[in-house]
């Protein structure tokens, strides 16, 4: 049998997981290559004088911040101390800009030298769960624009406003409504509405490329767009070049004065996630505005930063 501790720091430090150790009052007292790796990555506190971190203390502000995870965490890693638990595991979500990422965290205890200490690991499942949300997106799918339906619009929309909360970003919403679409529809059939809202989701799917962007068939003729970290300056330059790409389609709605073309109403609004606010509160103020753009004469954008407030 192998004795040696510069061997099995070796093995630690090959493992792909990234493993830290805590004692009973929740202070960093080990981590492995890759936690190291994965805090200098992503520009973590933890990464630097790491010795000095509380574990709990992090999950904790976490949880103060409104991160469910971060309380859920707390709790099951109190439990395993407490000893009311032999072992805790949570699943739980750490997207970048970039990219979607998941991991699962498991928490075991052991002792040594009549200490008590506890190994707190996070594998990463981002190819599970890309291919859990794949199968869940089948489900969620407009059948008519083939983008996301209202019921998986309600579900992102909560897990986006959590995610912003937990991070202290701004979120921006627009409602996103047909001038006409009646009209449209009495004038050229329903199949010929039905292709134009299908070129119109094309479109707006086209503007929603981040991991915290959503296009979704709101109900009817209306769409929404949801984009995390996200200030209203940006939400509106992102706007604004969708009305241009829709203009350009030039789709012909004769009856719709003055434009006799297809045009679009929408109403943005802008927040940053707390405890003050909720997502239904959001989603009003948006569609109040929709409805001042409509109020205007139609073919408007109207906004709204609460942010600021």
């Amino acid at each position: 049998m192998i004795d040696d501790k510069a061997f099995f720091k070796l093995v630690l430090d090959t493992t792909p997981d990234q493993v830290v150790v805590i004692n009973s009052n929740g202070d960093i007292v080990y981590i492995n290559r890759s936690w190291q790796n994965f805090g200098e990555q992503n520009d973590c506190a933890c990464c630097d004088m790491w010795e000095q971190q509380n574990y709990l203390a992090e999950c904790e502000k976490a949880a103060k911040k409104g991160d469910s995870f971060g309380l859920k965490a707390f709790n099951g890693i109190k439990s395993v101390i407490l000893g009311a638990n032999d072992d805790f595991y949570l699943e739980y979500p750490c997207h970048s800009e970039d990219e979607k990422r998941w991991f699962m965290m498991r928490v075991v205890s052991f002792s040594h030298t009549d200490k008590a200490y506890y190994a707190i690991s996070h594998q990463n499942i981002t190819e599970r769960k890309l291919a859990e949300e794949q199968v869940q997106k089948l489900a969620a799918i407009d059948g008519l624009t083939d983008i996301a339906n209202r019921g998986f619009f309600d579900t992102f929309l909560e897990q986006e406003w959590n995610r912003c909360q937990r991070l202290g970003m701004p979120l921006s919403l627009a409602i996103i409504d047909i001038d006409d679409f009646k009209l449209l529809n009495d004038t050229y059939g329903h199949q010929q509405g039905d292709t134009c809202l299908k070129r119109l989701a094309k479109v707006l799917n086209e503007f929603t490329k981040r991991p915290g962007d959503l296009c979704a068939r709101f109900g009817g003729e209306e769409f929404v767009l949801v984009y995390g970290n996200t200030n209203s300056d940006q939400a509106l330059l992102v706007l604004n070049d969708i009305l241009e790409k829709l203009k350009q389609l030039n789709i012909e709605n004769k009856h719709s004065l003055p434009s006799r073309t297809l045009t679009v109403s929408v109403g943005l609004t802008t927040i940053t996630p707390s405890s003050d606010f909720t997502c239904a509160y959001l989603i009003k103020e948006a569609d109040d505005l929709l409805y001042k753009a409509k109020d205007k004469g139609k073919d408007a954008l109207c906004v709204s930063d609460l942010a600021l407030i």
